[in-house]
């Protein structure tokens, strides 16, 4: 077992409750993978045999309308495990995943999944967690859709991608489609917040210059 392989697996939310002859043992039945920015995971309507971790890189998840309208679900980002409904009951997937950056991936079929939770029941546990939270995040979303401002869910969300004050390789476009709105309106909203002093906007950087006002817009 590879030392950077070891790394990625430990460094897991869902694997970190295993010890090293349980990680060993974890080694021999899943697979390590990279991929280019852009590669489609899946689809809508596909039939879900596989579960990703990511271990490092962005992957989005989306919908598109029947106009072609995109509409982000989430934007993940190292540690994070993807495709685990089709696995988990619902039988097919719901949504495309994408990489947007080139990523490195633990792969895992459907059987190594259900051996996986056989073997060590703390797995599927951290799993439950990892699929609560997902749910709570998207309620999230819905409630700030139905009763806050666009400026409110910007806010927030600019919060939520926020690493060391900075928000990095994201486009308007792309805030817009996790906002659900036009780019347009996106693009005037950051530009009154550069105006109050909450941000200073560059090509796909956004500085953080006043977390506590976002935060308090964020939650009026």
């Amino acid at each position: 077992m590879s030392e950077e392989k070891i790394s990625y697996l430990q460094s897991s939310e869902l694997f970190r409750d295993l010890n090293a002859a349980e990680m060993a043992e974890l080694d021999r039945v899943t697979a390590m993978t990279t991929c280019e920015s852009r590669r489609i995971f899946y689809t809508p309507g596909e039939t879900g045999e596989v579960l990703f971790v990511l271990k490092k890189g962005r992957v989005q998840l989306y919908r598109l309308s029947p106009d072609g309208k995109k509409f982000v679900l989430a934007s993940l980002d190292a540690d994070a495990v993807f495709g685990e409904m089709a696995l988990v009951g619902q039988g097919m997937h719901n949504a495309f995943a994408e990489a947007l950056e080139p990523c490195t991936l633990c792969v895992m079929t459907r059987r190594e999944v259900e051996w996986l939770i056989t073997r060590f029941p703390q797995v599927g546990l951290r799993l439950l967690e990892i699929l609560g939270r997902r749910l709570t995040q998207v309620e999230a979303r819905l409630e700030g859709f139905a009763f806050k401002t666009i400026s409110a869910r910007l806010a927030g969300l600019l919060l939520q991608l926020q690493r060391a004050n900075f928000v990095e390789g994201y486009t308007h476009q792309d805030f817009a489609e996790m906002l659900g709105t036009y780019r347009e309106t996106t693009t005037q909203t950051l530009n009154e917040f550069k105006a109050q002093g909450l941000i200073e906007l560059h090509r796909k950087r956004i500085e953080i210059r006043d977390a506590a006002r976002l935060r308090a817009l964020a939650d009026a």
